[in-house]
């Protein structure tokens, strides 16, 4: 059984600040932007503010409303950007196996650290107190045996928590939650369910996977092993190595729409794919960015078979968009990237009724467009 850690850092952004004003640490306050702007909500509140009621996307106005006294201090990202450096390089001390969730959390393997640190629990309680006592940042650990349920069980307790989350344990721990806090599920998905009389977590779990499929589509099949604890995914290494080839774009507004995000993000899958061929690299790995209207950024990627062409990084990426998109929470910026880059081996086995048919038109594509120097040609779902 393998010894998966979730670690996710506590009110990350104005930890930061306390690092510079620990007057903040015990005083309501909060990053936000300016309410003149699009940026004028909250973006991370203390656990003072909390009490409050004051909270992530809350505008200024009303948290000054709930809170008349918080202290409001102006979004530094280098500065966060920064400290989430120094928050991986302290996680790498544990163990190399780690896969970046978000600036302030990741998913740790420490199933071959425990001959060095001794217990999954005595890694996890060393991990918390280094980054409260060498970084003076605050965090929770979820503690299983796979990545879904690690990430539960940071949730259980916050902050400064480390539970445990295993298989054996979900009808007694997580059936009971309300569908909102299933890692994965979105609003529109819930309130799906709610009209279905669905309000928890092992209601869901009662549910077949026909029955999810035929509701839900692709995403109805996460929701199927989720509900029961399953997750075959495995931490995703990063290796600094192995560069990854990727593009973004800050949108032009903010969007809620599922198929503007898709349409948005295939001419993104078009410039990696042809990066990749120009360079005879292929990847095996295809991550999304998606940063939503508080800055929050998540990445969510899916191993694939080796491939540098533009249709298959699409169809990933969209797929991905599909299984955790959330029309609720309006995002400013997507992005994609192809990883675990290599160079093409003439070996490589393709289907070659289909797959050489895709390369030949993606390549004929790629120099046709380069003789005439522009994107002449264009592929429907960019248009």
């Amino acid at each position: 059984m393998k010894d998966i850690l979730l670690v996710d850092m506590n009110a990350f952004f104005i930890m930061c600040e306390g690092r510079n004003d620990p007057s903040l640490i015990n005083a309501p306050s909060a990053v936000a932007g300016s309410p003149q702007y699009r940026t004028g909500i909250i973006l991370a509140a203390n656990y003072e503010a909390r009490k409050y009621g004051v909270k992530v996307a809350m505008t200024v106005t009303e948290a000054k409303r709930l809170c008349p006294e918080i202290r409001l201090v102006k979004p530094n990202h280098d500065y966060y950007e920064a400290c989430s450096k120094e928050v991986f390089d302290l996680l790498y001390d544990f163990t190399p196996q780690i896969e970046k969730n978000s600036i302030d959390e990741a998913w740790l393997d420490v199933t071959s650290s425990k001959d060095l640190f001794g217990s999954v629990d005595d890694i996890a309680l060393g991990i918390q107190n280094k980054l409260k006592d060498e970084l003076g940042l605050w965090s929770s650990i979820g503690i299983s045996e796979n990545k879904f349920l690690a990430k539960m069980a940071s949730d259980l307790k916050k902050p400064l928590g480390i539970s445990k989350l295993y298989k054996k344990d979900i009808e007694r721990i997580m059936y009971p939650m309300p569908l909102g806090k299933m890692y994965g599920l979105g609003r529109v998905t819930e309130k799906k369910l709610n009209v279905e009389g669905i309000y928890n977590i092992g209601q869901l779990a009662e549910l077949s996977s026909s029955y999810l499929i035929s509701k839900f589509g692709k995403v109805g099949y996460y929701l199927y092993e989720k509900a029961r604890g399953i997750d075959d995914d495995i931490v995703g290494e990063q290796d600094i190595k192995n560069p990854s080839c990727g593009r973004m774009t800050t949108l032009e507004r903010d969007i809620s729409d599922l198929e503007v995000a898709k349409k948005e993000m295939a001419p993104l899958c078009e410039d990696v794919g042809r990066s990749l061929r120009d360079k005879n690299l292929v990847c095996d790995c295809v991550q999304i960015q998606i940063k939503y209207d508080t800055f929050k950024m998540i990445t969510r990627q899916m191993k694939v078979e080796e491939t540098n062409l533009t249709s298959e990084i699409y169809k990933t990426a969209s797929y991905l968009l599909d299984l955790h998109w959330d029309n609720e929470k309006p995002v400013r910026l997507i992005g994609v990237s192809a990883c675990n880059l290599r160079e093409k081996s003439q070996q490589i086995q393709f289907d070659f009724d289909n797959m050489m048919g895709n390369e030949k038109l993606e390549t004929t594509m790629d120099e046709i467009n380069k003789k005439f120097n522009k994107n002449i040609i264009k592929r429907g779902n960019t248009l």
